[in-house]
């Protein structure tokens, strides 16, 4: 598996998706961000269809941060499908959402989440919270060779 050095970043809120950018660029984090805004968008950038056809799958992102919320397909749904897919399997997937809710964890930890960040409300404490995502995932972070 070849890795691109983009981060998919799977909003649909603008202003989640504006702080996340802004979090991510004020921290220096220059990787390339690609948004899907719903969970359609998101698998069909992840596996080459619809306005994403003939991108070469196999160069994946380094980190999909995905909402759980979304419009379309829900974010537990796209980890469904990522974690049956042979080629997005090993994916590192963050869900990065607002919700509170104990089975939203249960359920993305099950599906193969590999980590679960609830959003703070305050942008200090959201933008530190990217910051630190960032430099794990993007940094520190050695994914799996295929």
């Amino acid at each position: 598996m070849r890795e691109g050095r983009v981060i998919l970043l799977v909003e649909d809120n603008p202003d989640d998706e504006a702080l996340a950018i802004r979090a991510l660029k004020r921290h220096h984090i220059g990787n390339e961000i690609i948004v899907a805004h719903d969970g359609v968008e998101a698998l069909d950038f992840l596996f080459g269809r619809g306005m994403y056809a003939g991108r070469d799958i196999m160069i994946k992102p380094s980190v999909v941060l995905l909402d759980l919320k979304l419009p379309r397909i829900d974010g537990l749904e796209v980890l469904r499908r990522l974690r049956e897919h042979e080629v997005t399997r090993l994916l590192p997937v963050v869900v990065l959402t607002t919700s509170s809710e104990e089975q939203d964890l249960l359920d993305s930890y099950s599906l193969g989440c590999n980590s679960y960040i609830r959003k703070p409300v305050n942008f200090v404490q959201f933008s530190e919270a990217i910051r630190q995502l960032g430099m794990y995932w993007l940094l520190m972070n050695e994914p799996p060779p295929l």
